[in-house]
């Protein structure tokens, strides 16, 4: 697994300039990746390692989820075109 990581002028050059940040993405990553392709920005991938759960269970519903990042990479793609 890896974390996004960007400065925080970046990030902050992201939310300035996108005007549809955070109304459209459950998952955050998106809009940080249609913010950078648009301003030409680039984020750095940072390795970290998870450890297995120890208590408890996943608040993930997989199908709805994946209907959700289905529609978001849709999405992405027709607005990194634009």
């Amino acid at each position: 697994m890896e974390l996004k990581l960007l400065p925080i002028t970046n990030y902050l050059q992201i939310v300035s300039n996108w005007e549809n940040f955070g109304k459209y993405d459950p998952f955050g990553d998106f809009d940080l990746l249609i913010g950078c392709k648009k301003l030409g920005l680039t984020i750095q991938d940072v390795p970290v390692k998870y450890l297995p759960r120890t208590y408890g269970k996943s608040n993930i519903q997989h199908i709805q989820g994946g209907f959700q990042l289905l529609k978001m990479i849709l999405y992405t793609a027709l607005e990194v075109k634009k």
